[in-house]
């Protein structure tokens, strides 16, 4: 499932313009570094199309994920202040919309509705991860008692609907200029 739409379906239409409007598109070739393990990075990045390598230095056989369109990277650092864990690179030509932290915080600090929306997300987007690590260990290492929890699906389908919506439209509305302005861009549903 693309992350980005925990945060889109949670933000609203005006929160989206938002990150549009302050934020950078980024265009990425193949070995372009992204993210460097180990120092500072002041951004936020959120993957509109292509594919990025995460690796980690003491782990040199392998990376440790590849990501594509509709992830999000820099959310840690971002979170608890701390240079980033991992280095992310691009694997083939990327398009990226870098987001100022100092300033994503400065709109945080001026706007307690977005501030409440956006820390709401990032938290749905965080857990997403957790359960992910869980289960891969779970199917790894051990066996836990999965009880399930109908509650609450119907308005998380709903916002995860909501947030495909708004990643298509930021999409449309960060096409490439040279492209043709009537040119569909295709895109995936949500996984």
């Amino acid at each position: 499932m693309k992350r980005i739409v925990f945060i889109l379906g949670v933000l609203e239409d005006e929160d989206v313009d938002w990150l549009i409007e302050s934020g950078q598109r980024l265009e990425l070739q193949p070995g372009d570094v992204l993210i460097r393990e180990g120092e500072p990075c002041d951004q936020l990045f959120l993957i509109l199309d292509g594919g990025l390598e995460v690796s980690v230095a003491a782990l040199t056989t392998a990376p440790i994920a590849q990501l594509s369109t509709g992830e999000v990277v820099g959310e840690m650092s971002f979170v608890d202040g701390q240079p980033p864990s991992a280095t992310v690179i691009a694997l083939k030509p990327c398009i990226v919309l870098a987001i100022s932290c100092s300033q994503l915080r400065h709109k945080l600090q001026q706007d307690i509705w977005f501030a409440s929306r956006f820390y709401r997300a990032l938290a749905i987007l965080l857990s997403s991860r957790l359960r992910s690590t869980v289960k891969h260990l779970q199917g790894e290492h051990w066996r836990p008692v999965a009880t399930p929890n109908d509650a609450g699906l119907d308005e998380m389908g709903d916002m995860l609907s909501m947030g495909g919506i708004r990643f298509d439209w930021m999409l449309k509305r960060l096409r490439d200029v040279n492209s043709n302005p009537w040119e569909e861009i295709e895109v995936d549903g949500a996984d």
